[in-house]
């Protein structure tokens, strides 16, 4: 078993203990990981739709289009419920990413970061100086609600209160809390870090402009919700499915084809184009 894999189900394996241990007496360590557990996917989902797929694959990227009120709509419940993530900066950070990926100029990390400074980086990333986040629909009240640092604070206070009011325990739903931040600090490492460090996993295209990898084990795939496919990303980035392979696990493409069944985005016209050297007959889409 990778590392990656290692660390992520340790950090799974962390959290349910924690939480368990961090239970009050009146709700008891089951079910205190049941609360736990329910939290963790809940988290998990909105948080995975809202930046991988929605944020991501539609906005940064314009590969789909969804219903602009979906859009806005997760936007501010993701942000102001679950774990915060500055939509506007992202997609900046995002963009600038692809421009100068693994090289200066990108605001994840460059090829000569190793393991703990990409960590540091993720809580502090290099800082961006160029903008192209200025999409009209990034420039909406709800993006600008959400896009700034009096947002953030009052979310934080305002979801960790919920929280605990849903708990009646503060000390369970800060433990919570704290620990599921945790596992997403590992999400962004798979992201930033094994992914584009060419000893782990695969290159399907090779591109030597950057060092994108694809790993496609069950459990990072399906946390990133595909975004760990990132050597077939970066050679495609407006591809609106990651995976380019039909034999490739794509949690992700499978979940904006339920979204697409129920009628919130459809294919940009540049999101179903195939480049001939992807070997897909079909998006199935």
């Amino acid at each position: 078993m990778r590392i990656y894999n290692v660390a992520g189900w340790a950090l799974i394996g962390v959290y349910a203990l924690a939480c368990m241990a961090g239970a009050p007496p009146a709700i008891g360590p089951w079910g205190g990981l049941a609360i736990a557990a329910a939290y963790f996917v809940v988290c998990w989902f909105v948080g995975g739709v809202y930046l991988s797929c929605v944020i991501h694959m539609g906005v940064a990227h314009r590969a789909l289009d969804y219903q602009e009120w979906f859009i806005k709509t997760i936007t501010v419940v993701n942000n102001l419920l679950f774990v915060y993530i500055d939509p506007v900066t992202w997609v900046n950070r995002h963009r600038l990413h692809h421009t100068f990926a693994d090289r200066e100029g990108d605001p994840n990390k460059l090829a000569s970061d190793g393991f703990w400074r990409t960590l540091w980086l993720c809580l502090f990333p290099y800082e961006t100086r160029l903008n192209v986040a200025n999409d009209a629909i990034l420039r909406t009240w709800p993006f600008r609600l959400v896009s700034n640092w009096a947002f953030a604070i009052a979310a934080t206070v305002f979801n960790i209160w919920l929280l605990s009011v849903l708990v009646r325990d503060l000390r369970f739903a800060l433990v919570m809390w704290i620990t599921f931040r945790v596992f997403t600090l590992w999400i962004n490492m798979v992201q930033n870090y094994w992914t584009h460090d060419r000893r782990y996993g695969y290159r399907r295209h090779d591109d030597e402009r950057d060092n994108a990898m694809n790993i496609g084990e069950w459990l990072p795939v399906t946390i990133t919700f595909s975004a760990c496919l990132q050597n077939n990303h970066h050679h495609s980035p407006g591809l609106l499915r990651l995976s380019h392979d039909d034999a490739e696990y794509d949690f992700g493409f499978a979940t904006v084809k339920a979204m697409r069944a129920l009628g919130l985005v459809k294919a940009s016209r540049t999101g179903v184009e195939i480049p001939e050297e992807v070997p897909l007959a079909s998006l199935n889409f």
